[in-house]
This record gives structure tokens, C-alpha cells and sequence, in this order.
């Protein structure tokens, strides 16, 4: 069974293609691969699948086995798979992904070799690559029933600056979907916060009947913040794309930044742009090969 290893900003799926032939029990084979120690290693893994509404529809497992709606990172490294090995021709396409489409435009390079191990990736005959993708990750919901959580007695349209106790602690929530949940908090010393501790108690509260991913942000200035996260089924990673997208969202409600901000992560950045006239929001950043392979 051949799989490639791609990453977007350090966010590491191993991506198999079912374009032709599917994967039955993928969540099992997700577990087994994910493992970093016994297996390849990864976040977890996307199958590139069959779609009766777009070029290619994504199905994304958590590295528990663990199934998600979406993923910004992972949908950029599923177009960069289609344009480079020549399975969609255009640099415009569309990827189906928990039920939604996801409109995606490609800015491409002629490919050069890795400079260590002289390989390279693309399959088409122009030679070019995909190497900066922009997602229009749709309109961001913030209803309570679509993020989806649920608070004893809330009547709000939206959950901005909420306040929600965990153990002792307070953290005020600014509540997010963008295809999945997630629950935004902002802190004053992002790096030495203990996200994973108090992430994976956020992530399965009670509020959440879906759980939900935690971004934990520090305001920069109005056109920069840094985050980190607590993926919903994963724990800590370097990056999330669904995330620094909610996050950017959330930073605008709470009139701390402007419309379009870079979100610095421990993987990289990633450039959002929320166009209030459309209600819309862009993701822009980079999705890279690390290796292929046959399990």
C-alpha cells in the first residue's frame, strides 16, 4: 500500500491515495501508521477519495483513530498531492471535505530537486508545483448550535468572551466552527502556557458535545498574534490551519486585530484574511512532501 508524508507548516499527515482503489477500516490503519515511535508518525491521516461534487473529496482521522471534519493544513497538502502528480490539470479546484466543498487556488513553481536527496515530486509535464495554496475556508459560524456548545441557560446568538471555568480557572471562550469546533482563549505568555494540560480539559468539557479544538493566542499588534493549540483528538500540535483561521475570526469579534492577520505558529504562518463584505475567510500557506513509501 503506497502512502506519501506531507506536512503544512510542521501539521503531519500521512496521506494515502483512494482515488482508485478504497481503504476499508481507515481508522485502524490510521492508529497503526500515526504512531511515532512503532509506526510512520504523524497527526494522523488523510485518504484522498472519490467525489460526486468536486475534483477529490478528503477524509481526515486524528492519529486516535478519531474522525474530523475538516483540516486546513491537511486540505492544502491534498491539493499540492493533486496538482503536482497531475490528477487535477488547473491551478483552481475543489475538494469535498466533511460533507462541505472548499474552493482552493494554487500559486505554482517549475520544481527544482531537494537540494539533499536530488528528488522531485511533480508528475506533470510542465514540471511545475504547488508550494503556496489559498483555501476560502467559507463563512465561519458562530451560533452556539452550529459551533457546536451548549450553555445551561446561554441565549446568545454568539459565544464571544465567555466565561468558562475549568477546575479552579476561568478562561474567557470565544467559540468558533469553520467546519469544526473551537474554542478560542486568549492568554498573556502563549509559550510558556500549559496548552496541552489545560487544552485537553477545555476539549472535553461538558459545553462540548462534539468536543472541541483550544487556541490559546497572544495579540502581537493589529495585523499579527501567536498561537498555540490543542487539536481536538490529537492534543498539541505545531500547527492547525482550521485553528489560525478561527483564531483570526475571533480576534476581530473581540475588536483586538484587523480583518487580515498573519498567525504565527510553532510550525510557521499562515496569512487569514476574513472578508467581512462576503463573510468568507482565506487561508494562505505553504504544504510540502517529506517522503513516500509502501506499508
Amino acid at each position: 500500500m503506497k502512502f506519501h508524508k506531507m506536512h503544512g507548516i510542521s501539521n503531519d499527515y500521512i496521506y494515502f491515495n483512494c482515488l482508485e482503489n478504497d481503504i476499508e477500516d481507515k481508522a485502524i490503519l490510521t492508529k497503526y501508521v500515526s504512531e511515532r515511535h512503532k509506526g510512520i508518525g504523524s497527526d494522523g491521516a488523510i485518504f484522498i477519495c472519490k467525489s460526486d461534487k468536486a475534483d477529490a473529496e478528503m477524509v481526515m482521522y486524528n492519529w486516535d483513530g478519531s474522525y474530523s471534519e475538516m483540516c486546513g493544513n491537511g486540505i492544502r497538502c491534498v491539493a499540492k498531492y493533486l496538482f503536482d502528480f497531475g490528477i487535477v490539470e488547473k491551478t483552481s479546484m475543489v475538494i469535498e471535505s466533511g460533507g462541505a466543498l472548499k474552493y482552493i487556488n494554487i500559486h505554482a513553481v517549475k520544481e527544482v530537486p531537494n537540494k539533499i536527496t536530488g528528488k522531485t515530486y511533480s508528475k506533470r509535464a510542465d514540471g511545475m508545483v504547488a508550494v503556496l495554496i489559498s483555501v476560502d475556508m467559507g463563512k465561519p459560524m458562530l451560533k452556539p448550535d452550529q459551533v457546536p456548545i451548549n450553555i445551561p441557560g446561554f441565549t446568545g446568538d454568539s459565544v464571544v468572551e465567555y466565561p468558562l471555568l475549568v477546575d479552579t480557572d476561568i478562561y474567557n471562550v470565544t467559540c468558533v466552527s469553520v467546519g469544526n469546533p473551537h474554542a478560542i482563549t486568549f492568554v498573556k505568555d502563549v509559550k510558556n502556557f500549559p496548552v496541552e494540560e489545560v487544552g485537553r480539559k477545555i476539549e472535553s468539557h461538558e459545553w462540548f458535545p462534539k468536543k472541541t479544538n483550544v487556541e490559546f493566542v497572544r495579540v502581537i499588534n493589529r495585523n499579527e498574534v501567536e498561537m498555540r493549540v490543542c487539536e481536538r483528538g490529537a492534543g498539541e500540535t505545531f500547527a492547525c490551519g482550521t485553528g489560525a483561521t478561527a483564531t483570526a475570526v475571533a480576534c476581530a469579534l473581540n475588536g483586538l486585530t484587523d480583518n487580515t492577520v498573519k498567525v504565527h505558529l510553532l510550525g510557521g504562518d499562515l496569512s487569514i484574511k476574513w472578508d467581512r463584505e462576503s463573510d468568507h475567510v482565506y487561508m494562505t500557506g505553504p504544504a510540502e512532501f517529506v517522503c513516500e513509501g509502501d506499508i
